[in-house]
C-alpha cells in the first residue's frame, strides 16, 4: 500500500481551520444554504463556492449544523491530519 501524500505544512489552503473543525464530525451531503437569505458557501479551504446553481459544486462535507463546507478534494487531502469523522447520526447523501 502507497504512502498517503499530506499537504504540506506551508500549503497554501490552511489559513487557521484547525480552531474550529479539528477533530469534526462531517456528513457528506447535498448543499443546503445555511440560511434561507444565503445563495451559495466556500470550501473552508480551497475556497470552491457551493450553490445550487447550475456549474457550482452540489454536493461536500458539512459540519452538522451546515455552517462549514469542504469540498471532496480538501476533504482527502486534510481527513486524516483533522481527525474528521463521517457522522453516522447525520444522513450521508452522495
Amino acid at each position: 500500500m502507497g504512502e498517503v501524500k499530506r499537504p504540506a505544512p506551508d500549503d497554501w489552503r490552511r489559513q487557521g481551520q484547525e480552531r474550529y473543525l479539528t477533530g469534526a464530525k462531517l456528513a457528506a451531503r447535498a448543499y443546503r444554504p445555511y440560511r434561507p437569505e444565503w445563495e451559495h458557501d466556500h470550501c473552508e479551504f480551497c475556497g470552491s463556492k457551493f450553490s445550487c446553481h447550475e456549474g457550482d459544486p452540489e454536493s461536500g462535507y458539512s459540519t452538522k449544523n451546515g455552517y462549514h463546507w469542504v469540498c471532496a478534494q480538501c476533504f482527502g487531502d486534510f481527513r486524516d491530519e483533522f481527525g474528521w469523522e463521517l457522522d453516522a447520526d447525520l444522513p450521508q447523501q452522495r
